[in-house]
């Protein structure tokens, strides 16, 4: 049963670079990603030791140190109260709660990381109903559709808006 696998989050590795192109290569993964599908580790090399290694809090979901998925957390520029959040996970970890327990961890660490933050703010593509349930179970508040609101991979899309207060209660 996976809910007994033990979940950890930790900065990334050079050498997580082809565990990292599984599911960054996966165009099921990143279809609702800001970043389009890596096409090759090189590709994926240079993501990991220039954007992933050097960010504040940008750390890999792993299950025995096998890197199976991505969170951040990005503090906004001149707002140190608030930070967007962002996730992905291997598609054959998903429906397994894994995303759930990992986001925990992940709001946990960030509200420690980052005292002044006093909300966290996920924006998810309207289509991504699986991402938005994820949220939901986190007890983030559904705050409302931006229509049109973002370009993404060639389309103009919907996005949800949820938060997360730093005096909120996690189920």
């Amino acid at each position: 049963m996976q809910n007994c696998l033990e979940i950890t989050l930790r900065s990334y590795r050079i050498f997580d670079v082809d565990d990292f192109l599984i599911y960054a290569g996966d165009e099921r993964v990143t279809r609702f990603t800001r970043w389009e599908t890596f096409t090759s580790k090189e590709e994926a090399l240079s993501y990991i030791k220039n954007f992933c290694i050097p960010h504040p809090y940008c750390r890999s979901i792993c299950i025995d140190d096998r890197s199976i998925g991505f969170i951040i957390i990005i503090p906004q520029d001149g707002n140190t109260c608030k930070a967007d959040l962002g996730y992905a996970l291997a598609a054959e970890f998903w429906g397994q709660g894994i995303a759930t327990r990992a986001l925990k961890m992940a709001i946990c660490d960030g509200f420690k990381e980052f005292p002044s933050l006093v909300r966290l703010q996920a924006l998810v593509e309207a289509e991504n109903k699986a991402s938005q349930r994820v949220l939901e179970k986190l007890g983030f508040y559904k705050e409302g559709i931006m229509r049109k609101y973002t370009f993404n991979k060639g389309e103009v899309r919907d996005i949800v808006m949820f938060s997360f207060l730093s005096n909120d209660l996690m189920p």
